[in-house]
């Protein structure tokens, strides 16, 4: 099938969505989720093909994206269950304005469309973006990657099963086959087809869609983001946060890249971070980090030299830049000209400096002695999330149901003329 025929054929099913129930669209995701469950073995065996051929072609943490398990089918299963559970946004009344007139104003919560998601190697985004594309009454495009396409083609099967279970059309749900270059760009200028485009990936995906869509885009950001460690931080805190924000999962938009340290405790804290998370991790037989360090770092522990990019880089692996700011401000002046505007933290234990960090720091996500790993739909209560928005308009930060519906206004009257 052509992407165009998919298109035409989800946009026809819109209007079922558009029109299903609660009900009808919470039995969709239940009976969704247990064919995620019935269908493992399938989905195994075609992820399996996709990690055979990736092997050798990504790195050892983008290969950790791509892979799946029984516990992660598990756990995709169980996030759909979640976002059942969540309050339906469709209908729901934002504001109410009763006018001199008799008119009564109802601001409404309504779907999208039609929604498309362009994304890569990470085949749980299959069933994380259709799961919210469809309680939130929208029917839904995926392209993903050519490193996950078995995958994604194997759960998009699973999850029209259970889309035709529950009497919703299974077009409502389609996958893109063509994993070459000109169906992005087709999905990026569908317009009257595609209601809004949602890129989940590397910087040079969402440049593309930002540059080229002639349909609406939420901008979902890459995350270079900092953990700043303040003159009045608890150094233990520090470096349980900064350990988990850059090696619980690196290959996550929401790991730290780069960790600034406050130059009156940088002689203290440096050598203790450099003993957690590099030897210490290689005593355990796990992947140390890689210290990429400025000059003043670089006088206090070993370490490569950051280098011009090294503060502009989104690593994705067990890479953290290091720099010594001299105050506050400073660490303040060099998120605003590094950050994606992903995630920020700062550790201390002085309220006025946090307050100060907070106001300043322009991200979606500012965080006071907690790791970034949190920015996450999950973790904020959304159920899962459609990605991480870093722009300002409509949707910022974790993208849940809600930032998925757009409004209208429902006016009702008793006759009224003007």
């Amino acid at each position: 099938m052509t992407t165009q025929e998919l298109l035409l054929r989800t946009k026809r099913a819109k209007r079922a969505m558009a029109l299903a129930d609660t009900g009808t669209k919470n039995r969709a995701l239940l009976a969704m989720a247990d064919a995620l469950l019935d269908n493992t073995k399938a989905i195994l065996t075609a992820n399996g093909l996709d990690l055979i051929e990736a092997k050798g072609a990504v790195s050892t943490v983008m290969l950790d994206r791509l892979a799946l398990s029984e516990a992660r089918i598990q756990g995709m299963a169980q996030g759909v269950r979640e976002v059942a559970a969540l309050p339906d946004p469709v209908g729901q009344v934002l504001t109410r304005r009763k006018r001199p007139n008799g008119l009564v104003i109802d601001k409404t919560a309504v779907p999208m469309g039609v929604i498309a998601i362009i994304y890569e190697s990470r085949p749980n985004v299959t069933s994380d973006a259709a799961a919210l594309a469809l309680k939130a009454g929208s029917a839904c495009v995926l392209r993903c990657g050519k490193e996950a396409h078995r995958s994604a083609a194997a759960i998009v099967a699973a999850l029209r099963e259970g889309l035709a279970a529950a009497g919703l059309p299974q077009d409502a749900l389609g996958l893109v086959e063509d994993i070459s270059r000109q169906s992005a760009h087709e999905l990026m200028t569908a317009s009257g087809l595609v209601d809004l485009l949602i890129p989940r990936g590397g910087a040079g995906l969402i440049r593309a869609c930002v540059e080229n869509a002639t349909v609406p885009v939420i901008e979902t950001g890459t995350g270079i983001c900092h953990v700043y460690v303040d003159k009045d931080a608890g150094l233990d805190m520090a470096l349980d946060i900064v350990e988990n924000a850059k090696c619980s999962r690196p290959s996550v938009c929401n790991a730290a890249e780069v960790c600034l340290v406050h130059k009156d405790v940088a002689a203290d804290f440096l050598p203790r971070l450099k003993a957690r998370i590099v030897d210490g991790r290689a005593a355990q037989s796990l992947p140390p980090v890689e210290l990429r360090l400025d000059e003043k770092a670089a006088a206090i522990v070993p370490g490569k030299p950051a280098g011009s990019a090294g503060f502009d880089t989104e690593f994705l692996d067990y890479i953290l830049a290091v720099k010594v700011v001299d105050d506050l401000d400073g660490a303040c002046d060099h998120i605003a000209a590094h950050s994606t505007g992903h995630s920020e933290a700062i550790v201390t234990k002085n309220a006025d400096a946090a307050r100060r960090f907070i106001a300043q720091v322009d991200s979606a996500a500012v965080y006071w002695n907690a790791s970034t790993r949190f920015t996450d739909g999950g973790e904020f209560g959304l159920g899962c999330e459609m990605g991480i928005s870093t722009q300002r308009l409509h949707a910022r930060g974790p993208m849940g149901l809600a930032e998925l519906c757009t409004y209208k206004y429902v006016i009702r009257g008793e006759g009224q003329v003007r």
